[in-house]
């Protein structure tokens, strides 16, 4: 049973990965459509980020973390470098769980 189901999920993503190329000259989004589009997605890596950052297992993952993230957030929004972004992120949630904070 179980390889029938991951046989299906392969299916259905090369079938959804083949539909991109054979549908491009043929459907053309409207405006409000491309605008829907793009909002869905950035709601979807908004609940993503969320929920990795504020759940561990099946609680809260306390204040670090998120804290953490907060600081990526903000250098990433003040367009530093990728690198800075990650150590500042690091660095905060270490030293806030250093200091005791969950």
């Amino acid at each position: 049973m179980t390889l029938v189901a991951v046989a299906l999920l392969a299916v259905g993503t090369y079938a959804f990965r083949l539909a991109g190329p054979l549908l491009h000259g043929r459907f053309q989004p409207s405006a409000d459509m491309r605008r829907l589009l793009s909002v869905g997605a950035a709601v979807l890596l908004v609940a993503l980020l969320a929920t990795a950052a504020l759940t561990q297992g099946q609680g809260f993952a306390g204040w670090a973390r998120p804290a953490g993230v907060l600081t990526a957030a903000v250098l990433a929004w003040r367009k530093a470098p990728f690198l800075v972004i990650v150590a500042a992120a690091a660095v905060t949630t270490a030293l806030l769980r250093l200091a005791g904070v969950p």
